[in-house]
Formats: structure tokens, C-alpha cells, sequence
């Protein structure tokens, strides 16, 4: 008996009562040692004469009971604050959006399926900050990240237009279907699409008619009068996995090419880069982009580092949402 109470000096093993609750003060006992003491859970259990896990239990209901409160804090709140200031000067932006990692350490899932989700909500705070109101013309551009993005939530802007930057009706892949992400952000920011009905290339003929349709010809308009443009920054040709069919991408035109906005290709010094049938392109000129007050970039991964430095030193956007690794990356460039 005299064991089973610590021997003289020493504290009885603690219990719980019928319920399985220990008393709060026991709670509190361990809770101190263990958090605010920095003592292990075996060095808990020989002061309170119990089992490691008994310790396990008491510290468990001193969380469940608020004795313990844990408050889980993104650790880098501040620090993203001084990545984007630090890339907007190296690059020049008025503003950057840094969003969380895009993935966790260890995490084996592609940047494919989390990519929406994790940028959506900086974009959302790009967008809340763009100044968009009733009438307002937001452009957005094809491509696989403002695809992916369009697919979670975004900020409420309503009455606002969207519209296309690129045609892309011939296109199987749905994030080169224009129409198909133009109403997909609409219906996001409770916002009204509008839709170019045209392929992005179309044959001599074909570009001849488009020039003189009124539907075609009503889009096209609303460009120079936006006050916002999402678009993503491709990745340098031949380093794609998936390209516009238009694009070929292995054409010695496009060698220099580091990347492109709004399907205009550029080189690593910002010069547009042109390819056999480009003057048919319909699409938002790399010029136009300089005009618009607010063109916000999405873009993340290695691949992008190359041409979204030279994108935003040819002042094609002003704005940037990405991760904290590829915001880094640019930095160390300078």
C-alpha cells in the first residue's frame, strides 16, 4: 500500500472519478509543468507519481476542458508580408499576394490539385483591391492557373463584365475554353459574362469575317476599357507538358520565347516574340496589358521563375499572386 502512494512525501497517483474527469486542478497541474515548464511527459508523471499515460489523458482533457489553449497561427503571416514587399521591389509591382505553400513538406499530391485552393484566397484579396465597381470590365485570360482558380471562391463584385482576353472556342482542354473561365469568375463575383465567340488563330479567311463581325467586334472593344485583367504567366514552351493548339512549341520562332501573357510570347527581355500566323492572333496585345490599371498575374512553380521576372520588368502586369517559394526564387535573382 504504501507504494501505491508514493511512499512518505510523495503525492498519491492521481485518479479520475466516475465520469473519467480528473479534478481541474490536477489538470492545470500537469498542463503548467508540461507547457509553460517545458518538462517532458515523463518527467510530468514522476512528479505527479502517474503513468506517461496517464499524463497523456490529463494533458488531452486539459485541452478539451480550455485549460489548455492552443491557437494555431499561420507562422508566416508576417514574414509574407515582407516577401511581398521585397518582391515588389525587385520586380517592380505596386503590389504582390502571397498566398500559402502550395504544398507541405513531404506532401506527395501534384501542385495540379491543390493549386485553386491554395491561390484562390490571395487572388480574392488582389481582386477585393483592384477597386472594381458596377460596369467595371475585368479581363481574364486562358490558361491552367486561372482555370484552376475560377473553381473556388472569390470575392463579390458585383455588376462587374468579364470578358476574355484570348479566343479559344477550338480548343479540347478546358482551361483554353476562354468562355468557359470568363463565366466561371462571373459566377463567382456575381459578376455578368460576355463571350468571344472565335478561335484564337483562325485561317486568313476566317480572321478577314471576324474583322467585321459585331459580336466579335463588341468584345474586342471592351479591351482598352478595362480596368482589370487576371491573367496567368506560361511557362517557357518547351518546357510544357500542355500547350494551346495553336502553339506549336517546338518552332525555331519560338526559341527565344521564355513565356507568354495572355498568349503573347516574350523573350527574357520582354520583347514579344512572333510566330508564323501570330498577326491572326486574337488576343490582348503585350502593349494594351501596360495601359490597364490593374493587370494581376497568378502564376507559381520553378518553371514560371524565368517568365514572370521578365513579364513584370516589361511592365506586362503590375500586380502578382503566387506561393512563398517561387516569391523567393525571384528574389534571389534580383
Amino acid at each position: 500500500m504504501t507504494a501505491a502512494h508514493g511512499g512518505p512525501g510523495r503525492p498519491p497517483p492521481p485518479t479520475s472519478g466516475d465520469n473519467g474527469h480528473f479534478p481541474s486542478s490536477l489538470l492545470y497541474a500537469a498542463a503548467k509543468m508540461y507547457y509553460d515548464e517545458d518538462a517532458t511527459q515523463v518527467e510530468v508523471a514522476r512528479k505527479l507519481n502517474t503513468s506517461r499515460a496517464t499524463v497523456s489523458r490529463l494533458l488531452a482533457q486539459a485541452r478539451a476542458r480550455g485549460i489548455v489553449r492552443i491557437e494555431v497561427v499561420e507562422p508566416d503571416h508576417t514574414d509574407h508580408e515582407v516577401l511581398a514587399a521585397e518582391l515588389c521591389r525587385v520586380l517592380g509591382l505596386r503590389a504582390a499576394h502571397i498566398s500559402a505553400p502550395m504544398l507541405a513538406v513531404g506532401e506527395t499530391r501534384s501542385v495540379e490539385d491543390v493549386m485553386g485552393r491554395v491561390l484562390a484566397p490571395a487572388v480574392g484579396r488582389a481582386l477585393s483591391g483592384a477597386g472594381l465597381v458596377r460596369g467595371d470590365v475585368l479581363l481574364v485570360s486562358s490558361g491552367r492557373t486561372v482555370y484552376e482558380v475560377a473553381r473556388f471562391a472569390l470575392p463579390d463584385l458585383p455588376g462587374v463584365l468579364v470578358a476574355p482576353t484570348v479566343g479559344g472556342t477550338d480548343q479540347p482542354e478546358g482551361w483554353y475554353q476562354t468562355n468557359e473561365i470568363a463565366r466561371h469568375v462571373a459566377e463567382r463575383i456575381g459578376g455578368r459574362a460576355t463571350y468571344l465567340f472565335a478561335p484564337a488563330l483562325p485561317g486568313p479567311e476566317l480572321f478577314a469575317v471576324l474583322q467585321h463581325d459585331p459580336a466579335i467586334q463588341r468584345v474586342l472593344q471592351l479591351w482598352p476599357n478595362a480596368r482589370c485583367v487576371l491573367t496567368g504567366v506560361g511557362a517557357p514552351p518547351t518546357l510544357r507538358q500542355q500547350a494551346p493548339q495553336f502553339v506549336d512549341v517546338y518552332s525555331a520562332a519560338l526559341a527565344e520565347a521564355v513565356g507568354d501573357v495572355c498568349s503573347r510570347f516574350f523573350t527574357s527581355d520582354g520583347e514579344p516574340v512572333h510566330f508564323p500566323g501570330s498577326e491572326r492572333l486574337i488576343a490582348v496585345e503585350l502593349e494594351l496589358l501596360r495601359q490597364i490599371p490593374v493587370v494581376i498575374a497568378v502564376a507559381a512553380g520553378r518553371e514560371k521563375v524565368a517568365p514572370i521576372r521578365a513579364a513584370a520588368r516589361a511592365g506586362y502586369f503590375n500586380e502578382l499572386v503566387t506561393d512563398p517559394q517561387t516569391a523567393e526564387e525571384l528574389i534571389a535573382l534580383g
